[in-house]
């Protein structure tokens, strides 16, 4: 756990704030490129009365919406902070917490959003319909012309850097808010993220998994294309970890390759994904 003291600060409105670290991790977006093209876009500024907007990634869990944005704005030499969005997430959680260090003092720790706006990063707001109104209606001066939250907790309006971007990532699934439309029209534009090609799953498999052998990335795809064709919410995320748990299996036990594939799916996936393959 990093040291309070030791982390950056800075003085706004006479308080000082100590900001939150920004996330750092490997990854690489493989896939559609005309998305990425319109992450880029929605983020453009075209003159100095323009405005970036905030997209929304839309799509089913496990699709690669993190992926594309983090990879993306990586891509542009932006320093990225991330917010995993809940159901538990406050208002204070977005903008600025209290905590108590030695000496009973209290010290004001920026939330990786607010560090971003700080330091005019790119912060990427997780899963972000699984948190509830309340939570963002403290954002809404944020995601409009005036481009600033006010931390009551502080007691100060903090303004968003030129170069601070954001998005959001959204599942389409049952636990989920429905989120009002004040705050719809704000995460917009809605960038549609579908299943992957089969090409596309297969390179993907390939980066991830490059030790695994051709004919179980192949056998992999394949029961992941019967799925989508059917509607299954089977995605190259399961797929990945349906090629690791097979390969480990095959290290740990005396099964074959298809013996082994076939008990990653049932375990990670259930009996009925079976007829997928």
């Amino acid at each position: 756990m990093i040291n309070i003291l030791e982390m950056e600060k800075t003085v706004i409105e006479n308080i000082e704030v100590y900001l939150s670290p920004p996330t750092e991790f490997n990854t690489s977006w493989i896939g559609q490129d005309l998305v990425r093209q319109q992450l880029l876009a929605s983020w453009l500024v075209l003159e100095d009365t323009d405005l970036p907007l905030t997209p929304r990634i839309l799509g089913p869990p496990g699709v690669g919406k993190t992926t594309l944005a983090y990879s993306t704005a990586k891509s542009q030499g932006h320093t990225i902070y991330f917010i995993q969005a809940t159901m538990d997430t406050k208002p204070e959680d977005l903008i600025i917490t209290p905590v108590v260090t030695d000496g009973n003092k209290i010290r004001y720790v920026a939330s990786p959003l607010v560090s971003a706006m700080i330091k005019g990063g790119t912060v990427i707001v997780d899963e972000g319909n699984r948190m509830s109104e309340k939570s963002w209606a403290s954002l809404a001066p944020l995601l409009d012309q005036r481009r600033y939250v006010e931390s009551q907790i502080a007691g100060i309006t903090i303004a968003a850097h030129p170069d601070f971007r954001m998005c959001v990532t959204m599942n389409i699934d049952a636990s989920t808010f429905e989120l009002p439309e004040y705050i719809i029209s704000r995460l917009q534009p809605v960038i549609e993220l579908d299943f992957p090609s089969a090409d596309e799953e297969r390179e993907i498999l390939r980066y991830t998994v490059p030790f695994a052998p051709d004919e179980l990335i192949d056998l992999v795809v394949n029961f992941l294309q019967n799925a989508h064709l059917d509607a299954k919410p089977y995605t190259i995320r399961a797929g990945i970890q349906v090629v690791q748990y097979t390969l480990k299996l095959m290290k740990a036990t005396n099964f074959n390759q298809i013996n082994s594939l076939y008990s990653a799916i049932m375990q990670i996936l259930g009996d009925d994904a079976l007829q997928y393959l």
